[in-house]
């Protein structure tokens, strides 16, 4: 079989996921530019990152007890909206001082989107957890092949008015896919009789078992490679703006080549991942990941065009594992309860991006990108030798 296996739900889940990041992409890609632009310090662009992701990871918890309520299908459409509904706030909106706000209310959809499509996929019953995840992670690299140079060509020939309207009706038409793909798959898992002090409780068993010392060893080593992750996402493209001294349209073809080249490597991974247990992804992942990075920072004074491309490939090889690991482990060890456990996973991600964009913009003009970009592995790579040793117990 060319392609690796995908269930129904699955697939509807990563259509819907592919299309709210295209739409997002149209113009995220030169948010950190756009920063700098506006005259923000290195310290204050990861300081943004921070307002941006940390709403997501505060309403995680909140989203997930509306999941047990509220049919998941309609709370991600909602979410889905909510971009659209940001879109147009760019569009209408030109006093600088609401900008935070339409940040704010960026995460808080983030939230309401992300943990419904986990608690979706880990309520589901799912032939293979870390195949499944290994597909709807894959989705913004798709996105990412193609949005980029649509929305540089929107911006171009209608300024950024035109790609956030392209944006909004694009986000507004994903949300009716969303909310008549997967309502109907998607009625089992609403239980209305669902009290707060029952989602308490499950957070408590929920928690006890990621304090177990297995867990808990798998999921630092996710955590680190998510860190890292949030450094190259704060700052990958000033990187190669002011070190590498690129162009905006090598930067743009540069994202352009790297999804589309990783578009066939991202169906390996799939297959990969599908062979092997949660932690052995986590582990294989985190490795690769570590290692690419390192070389990276190594390698800084001999970058040229198609090395970037190979090692950010290798990279991202690393971070698909590791990602797809991550919520397999989750949805294997807590399936009892997938709304919860979708939660705790959706607070990892924003809240690991952001830290790793804090904590690089405050070192990065002390250190400099390599020496992040090498000590950021090594990181990985110490914690990951833990996880091996406990792998191995």
């Amino acid at each position: 079989m060319l392609l690796p296996k995908i269930e129904k739900i699955t697939r509807d889940a990563t259509i819907s996921h592919f299309f709210l990041m295209f739409g997002y992409k149209l113009f995220s890609l030169y948010f950190p530019l756009f920063l700098v632009a506006r005259g923000m310090s290195l310290p204050e662009v990861g300081y943004t990152y921070l307002l941006i992701y940390l709403p997501i990871a505060l309403f995680a918890p909140i989203a997930s007890f509306l999941n047990h309520k509220i049919n998941p299908a309609i709370l991600a459409s909602l979410g889905i909206l909510g971009y659209s509904l940001y879109a147009l706030g760019m569009i209408l909106i030109q006093n600088p001082a609401l900008f935070y706000f339409w940040q704010v209310l960026l995460g808080i959809s983030a939230a309401l989107f992300f943990v419904s499509s986990r608690a979706i996929l880990m309520g589901s019953k799912l032939e293979n957890p870390d195949r499944a995840f290994g597909w709807f992670y894959t989705a913004p690299f798709y996105a990412d092949a193609f949005a980029p140079a649509v929305g540089a060509l929107f911006i171009w020939k209608f300024n950024f008015f035109g790609v956030f309207v392209f944006s909004l009706v694009l986000q507004f038409l994903t949300a009716i896919f969303c909310f008549t793909k997967l309502k109907r798959q998607t009625v089992s898992l609403v239980d209305k009789g669902f009290k707060f002090r029952e989602s308490t409780e499950n957070y408590q068993k929920v928690f006890q078992k990621i304090k177990e010392k297995r867990t808990f060893s798998f999921l630092s080593l996710s955590l680190s490679v998510l860190l890292l992750a949030g450094f190259y996402h704060a700052f990958f493209i000033l990187f190669l703006k002011e070190n590498l001294f690129w162009s905006q349209n090598q930067i743009l073809l540069f994202g352009f080549l790297l999804s589309l080249l990783f578009l066939p490597v991202s169906l390996w991974v799939i297959k990969q991942v599908a062979k092997f247990k949660s932690e052995k992804n986590i582990l294989r992942g985190s490795a690769i990941a570590g290692t690419f990075s390192v070389l990276f920072g190594l390698a800084t004074n001999f970058l040229n065009f198609f090395t970037v491309i190979f090692l950010m490939i290798g990279k991202s090889i690393g971070a698909l594992m590791a990602g797809s690991g991550r919520s397999g482990l989750f949805a294997t060890k807590l399936r009892k309860y997938p709304e919860e456990s979708a939660a705790i996973d959706t607070i990892f991600v924003p809240l690991g991006t952001a830290l790793g964009a804090l904590i690089g913009g405050l070192i990065v003009g002390a250190l400099g990108f390599p020496l992040i970009f090498i000590l950021g592995g090594i990181l990985i790579l110490i914690t990951g030798s833990f996880g091996h040793r406990l792998a191995k117990t």
